[in-house]
């Protein structure tokens, strides 16, 4: 059997992967563990759980609160509220540990369990592994009084947009930006934040009913945005996942901006400030060569790591960098939260906009976007491409063939017996060719047997 934990959190088909069952023991061990790392002395502890709006959610924030108040948990139960809040509500409240209920971008018959320690922090593996661990053992219950209780905690959105109201550097009068909520947890609060921020706000993909969290819309899904966006004549679109911890952008010909360019304005704008710790953005290896280009030409440090926020967020913990995120949208503002705030980045990327008096495309293009292809490649013995010599001399020559205008990457799946094959060139003809060589390379090569 596989680890249970994934690169962040529980994720799965929700009531056959994610049962209520498992939900309930997660719950019950992840008290355990923290209690036994000293999270919960002197006092009795309390956790801060959260939903996306998924309607296998219900039962499961219901097994996750059960769990933990049968473990002497008590338990605030936030409701429909982004990753991000819960993670903030958990610092801000003093709570011992957070709970998240959502696969993100995932389809809506999905879900996922996420746990925030206290302060707000993800876990790292050695927590995940202990807790893990411990489930389904014999444990002493307490009784009486000593059980945990199930309260609503009726002001989380409110204190999470006053939070993210008081970072903004630049108020949104005069913007027009249209917000699409994915029908997901940002449905309330992203409108919210943009419009007391001083935005005039035109939203969609905020009607959730439990069923519809990314169908059609959101950022894995941009085409209704874009329409939106250019028909209202906004300035911009602002684009959140399920549970809102990633942005894409539209701007005013919609025109599609992601996750690099966005680090990219925002970079520079953290760095005028005297703010971007270092002058260094950290980014993942996927993130486009054209974001490195304009950075280095810019006069800022990348720093590259493996792919997941995780990896990113670790290595801006360790050097104490300000600012990090992936080419999904998933941002990460690290001196005023602890994970990717969708919200938060839409809301600074506005502000960028708002006070430059620039649009949102002459703010990006700062970088030019490399034509990028990806090819999966299935059914291969992952494990074999650093040692396998035919297959480093097709990359070699690969990289001789784009004369430093262009890149490779090969990259084995963490869960899956396959490798992805990214390219970059001057040219999506070019990217394209080279991509599709080096997938036929990788077959030959790795197929298993």
């Amino acid at each position: 059997m596989g680890r249970l934990f994934g690169t962040d959190g529980v994720r799965g088909l929700a009531n056959q992967d994610i049962t209520a069952e498992l939900a309930l023991d997660l719950a019950v061990a992840a008290a355990h563990v923290l209690g036994d790392a000293g999270e919960f002395a002197g006092h009795r502890p309390f956790a801060i759980v959260g939903t996306d709006g998924r309607a296998s959610g219900e039962f499961l924030s219901a097994a996750v609160m059960a769990g933990l108040a049968s473990a002497g948990v008590d338990v605030m139960d936030a409701g429909m509220l982004p990753t991000p809040a819960i993670a903030f509500l958990t610092a801000d409240l003093g709570a011992d540990l957070g709970v998240m209920l959502s696969a993100s971008h995932n389809p809506m018959p999905d879900n996922g369990i996420k746990f925030f320690a206290r302060g707000g922090h993800k876990l790292d593996d050695a927590v995940e592994d202990a807790i893990e661990a411990r489930m389904q053992e014999p444990w002493e219950r307490p009784t009486g009084a000593a059980v945990g209780r199930i309260r609503r905690l009726d002001d989380g959105g409110t204190r999470y947009v006053r939070h993210l109201l008081t970072i903004l550097p630049h108020r949104l009068e005069g913007l027009h930006v249209v917000v699409d909520a994915a029908h997901g947890a940002a449905s309330s609060v992203s409108p919210w934040a943009f419009r007391e921020a001083g935005a005039y706000v035109t939203v969609i993909g905020a009607t959730p009913n439990g069923e519809n969290i990314n169908a059609g819309y959101g950022s894995t899904h941009l085409a209704r945005l874009q329409r939106a966006v250019v028909e209202n004549g906004a300035q911009l679109g602002i684009a959140h996942d399920g549970d809102a911890d990633r942005c894409l952008a539209v701007d005013a010909r919609g025109e599609i901006i992601d996750g690099d360019q966005i680090m990219c304005i925002l970079a520079l704008a953290l760095r005028e400030r005297g703010v971007l710790a270092q002058d260094t953005l950290v980014a993942t290896v996927m993130s486009n060569l054209g974001m490195l280009q304009a950075m280095d030409r810019e006069g800022v440090v990348v720093r590259q790591t493996g792919v997941g926020d995780r990896y990113v967020l670790e290595d801006m913990k360790a050097g104490g960098y300000s600012l990090g995120g992936e080419q999904s949208g998933h941002v990460i503002f690290l001196d005023h939260g602890t994970t990717g705030d969708g919200v938060l980045t839409g809301l600074m990327l506005a502000s960028r906009v708002a006070q430059t008096g620039r649009t949102l495309a002459d703010l990006a293009a700062v970088m030019t976007r490399l034509p990028q292809v990806l090819v999966n490649v299935k059914d291969v013995d992952k494990d074999g491409v650093e040692g396998n010599a035919p297959l480093q001399a097709a990359v070699a020559e690969a990289e001789r063939e784009l004369h430093g205008a262009g890149r490779v990457l090969l990259r084995k799946s963490g869960t899956e017996p396959l490798v992805r094959v990214m390219v970059e060139a001057a040219d999506q003809e070019q990217a394209q060719a080279v991509a599709n060589r080096l997938a036929d390379v990788v077959k030959a090569e790795l197929a298993l047997a």
